[in-house]
């Protein structure tokens, strides 16, 4: 549920185009109530089974979730677990143009929107998957379900405002110092 930018441009990506694709992919980690993020690769942003992949190749005893943010356009939350990986989409729009939310759509049993790409601005968005993803951690799904609806937000400020409700704030902030 993202606000859209002036100009915004919404051609149909790719996995090919990955190279056109701005926005960032990180891992989150907390052990022993310590917090630590870092940058996946950016195939992370263009294939969910790339993000899964390396989510799950990462060592940690405690929790492992992944924040895409794709194209400032919308954002994905990945948490691979051994029971199956949980999803949250911020915005099932965009299934229309870009291949990885399309796959996230897949992966949760959703049929991606019967929608004119040249219609999508005039769309309201919605989110699909699990809104109770990080609830776990300290984030209730009613405080993510709010984060959601703020359409006044771009999608790394939503994944900021929720770096915040659960404390990595500064750890987030540096991980996404070194990727600028």
């Amino acid at each position: 549920m993202a606000a859209q930018r002036v100009g915004n441009k919404s051609p149909s990506v790719s996995s090919t185009e990955a190279d056109d694709i701005d926005g960032f992919a990180v891992a989150v980690t907390r052990e022993e109530g310590r917090w630590k993020c870092r940058a996946l690769t950016a195939a992370a942003l263009t294939s969910l089974d790339a993000a899964v992949t390396e989510l799950r190749e990462l060592r940690s005893s405690g929790a492992v979730f992944g924040l895409l943010d794709v194209d400032d356009e919308f954002f994905i939350i990945v948490r691979p677990a051994p029971a199956g990986t949980q999803l949250l989409l911020s915005d099932a729009t965009m299934a229309v143009d870009y291949d990885i939310a399309a796959d996230v759509l897949d992966a949760l049993n959703v049929e991606i929107p019967d929608i004119d790409p040249d219609e999508l601005d005039d769309v309201e968005p919605w989110e699909e998957g699990d809104l109770g993803i990080l609830s776990d951690m300290g984030l209730p799904e009613p405080v993510l379900s709010v984060i959601l609806s703020e359409t006044d937000l771009y999608p790394d400020e939503q994944l900021e405002e929720i770096a915040q409700r659960l404390g990595f704030e500064d750890v987030w902030s540096a991980t996404l110092d070194k990727l600028r």
